[in-house]
C-alpha cells in the first residue's frame, strides 16, 4: 500500500480531499462580528504604486492603511534599503543585485520602471517611466511613515547578521523599535534579532506552517504560540502534494485554505497572539478573515481594501447565507 507524503504543505488534503478535516472559513451557524481586520499595505501597496517606494508609502497613508509592510536588503555600503527581488532587473531599469550598488546609486535607479496599470482605454500603461522613483533607504521610509503607524520589516537576503546589525542601528537612531515588528521567511533572522531584547519578531514561518499542518491533519494543537506572539501565513495557497511509491512518486497541485476556525483557535490558545492573513485582496476573503477573527490582512491595494472595509455594514453576518454573498 503506497505511503502518502506531502512535500511542503501536507495539509492540502484538508481542502476537500479527505473527510473530517477542519471546518470551512465561516461556520454554518448564523453568527456575526463587529470587528474588522486591520489592513496592512503589502510592500507599501504594490497594487497602487511601485512597491517599496516612498510613493507607495505616501499613497498607502492617504488611503488609510493601518500598517506598513516593507522589504529590506542591504546596499553595497551597508545601508538598509527597500527592495524585494534578488536582481534589480525584475522591477527597475538597472541590473544586478542590490548589494552591488551603494545607496546613493540605488536612489537614482527607477524602481517604478516595471510598474504598470490600465489606462483610460484599458491598455497597459507604465506611468513611472516618465517620472522615476528611486529605491529609498529604510531611514527615509521611517521618517515618511506617521510615527503612530505600525511597520513590519520583511528581511530579505543572507547572511542575516550584517543586515540585522544595520537595521538595528537605524531603528535605534530613529527611536523606532516600539513601532516595528520584524518578519522573515529565513529562520536565521529570528535567531539574529533574538540578540536584541527590544526587538518584536514574528515567529518563524516554519513554526507557523508546522502548526497549521498538524491542526489541519487532526494531530492536535501542538506548541501553540507564546503570549504576545505574532504569526503570519497566506489565507489560501497553491501547494504540491507528493505521493511516494516504491518505484517513484505522483504529484498533484491543490488550492489549500490555511486559516480556518480550527487553526485560528489553536493560535489563540494563549493571550494576545497577533494573527496576520497574507494575500487577502478581495471582499470575500476580507469578510472571511473578519469572521475568523483574524487581526490583520496583508493586501496589495490599500485603496481597494479600505473601500471594501468602508462598504461593510456592521455587524457582519458570518453564517452560510453571508458566505453566498457576491460583491
Amino acid at each position: 500500500m503506497p505511503r502518502l507524503i506531502c512535500a511542503g504543505l501536507v495539509f492540502a488534503f484538508c481542502s476537500g480531499l479527505l473527510s473530517g478535516c477542519a471546518a470551512p472559513l465561516s461556520a454554518s451557524a448564523d453568527v456575526s462580528t463587529s470587528v474588522l481586520p486591520q489592513i496592512i499595505a503589502h510592500r507599501g501597496g504594490t497594487g497602487d504604486a511601485p512597491e517599496n517606494t516612498l510613493e507607495a508609502i505616501r499613497l498607502a497613508v492617504a488611503h488609510h492603511a493601518d500598517a506598513m509592510w516593507l522589504t529590506v536588503q542591504l546596499s553595497k555600503d551597508g545601508v538598509p534599503v527597500l527592495y524585494r527581488p534578488a536582481d534589480l532587473s525584475a522591477l527597475t531599469d538597472a541590473k544586478g543585485p542590490v548589494s552591488a550598488r551603494a545607496a546613493v546609486e540605488l536612489a537614482r535607479v527607477n524602481a517604478g520602471w516595471s510598474f504598470h496599470q490600465a489606462d483610460a482605454q484599458g491598455a497597459d500603461a507604465y506611468p513611472y517611466r516618465g517620472r522615476p522613483v528611486g529605491i529609498p533607504t529604510l531611514r527615509e521610509a521611517l521618517r515618511v511613515i506617521p510615527a503612530s503607524m505600525p511597520v513590519i520589516l520583511d528581511m530579505k537576503a543572507l547572511p542575516a547578521e550584517l543586515q540585522t546589525r544595520a537595521v538595528a542601528q537605524v531603528l535605534s537612531e530613529e527611536n523606532a523599535w516600539s513601532r516595528v515588528t520584524l518578519y522573515s521567511t529565513e529562520a536565521e533572522y529570528q535567531r539574529s534579532f533574538a540578540a536584541y531584547p527590544q526587538a518584536k519578531i514574528f515567529e518563524s514561518r516554519d513554526a507557523t506552517r508546522t502548526r497549521l499542518v498538524r491542526v489541519l491533519l487532526q494531530q492536535g494543537c501542538v506548541d501553540a504560540p507564546a503570549e504576545h506572539a505574532s504569526a503570519a501565513f497566506e489565507l489560501h495557497r497553491t501547494v504540491t502534494v507528493v505521493e511516494k511509491f516504491t518505484l517513484g512518486e505522483g504529484r498533484s497541485e491543490v488550492n489549500a485554505t490555511l486559516w480556518t476556525p480550527s487553526t485560528v483557535a489553536c493560535f489563540r490558545q494563549r493571550p494576545d497572539v497577533h494573527v496576520v492573513a497574507i494575500a487577502v485582496n478581495n471582499a470575500d476573503d476580507y469578510r472571511a478573515a473578519a469572521c475568523l477573527g483574524i487581526d490583520a490582512v496583508l493586501s496589495d491595494s490599500p485603496a481597494k481594501m479600505t473601500a471594501i472595509r468602508v462598504g461593510i455594514s456592521l455587524p457582519l453576518r458570518c453564517g452560510a447565507e453571508a458566505e453566498s454573498r457576491v460583491d
